[in-house]
């Protein structure tokens, strides 16, 4: 009787653990914007090239007391990101009192990834489906 109330308490923990899992990688998959696990990826790198642009842009801020297009912060080596990760191309789009680097999906896409993301001077992340 003791192995049995033992084994019901292994399946009731282990049903536990499932169901938290689960409930982890739907979360996961929510937060960025897709049920695919490659295009998860692939947004998790372009939010990463975009954060490094972003400081990299903040960097040539303080420096240079304006702001950078995408060829000036290549060009002073600023930074090391490509102009683009597939399907995801950069740009920089600059005024006097901020930026905003947008990536932008070229082609179509089934996946669900977003069309653009973006961050602006203050770090804010903006997805646009």
């Amino acid at each position: 009787m003791g192995r049995l109330f033992s084994f019901i308490g292994l399946l009731v923990v282990v049903g536990a653990g499932m169901y938290i899992y689960a409930h982890q990688a739907e979360s996961s998959s929510a937060a960025t914007g897709t049920n695919n696990p490659k295009a998860a990826i692939n947004i998790t790198g372009v939010r990463s090239d975009l954060m490094t642009i972003a400081q990299a842009e903040r960097g040539y801020f303080a420096l240079e007391g304006k702001y950078a297009s995408l060829d000036e912060l290549i060009s002073s080596r600023s930074m090391s990101v490509a102009r683009q990760r597939a399907p995801y191309s950069y740009e920089i789009e600059t005024n006097g009192s901020g930026f905003h680097v947008i990536a932008t999906r070229s082609g179509d896409d089934a996946s669900g990834a977003p069309a653009q993301l973006s961050v602006d001077e203050n770090m804010q992340f903006q997805t646009t489906q």
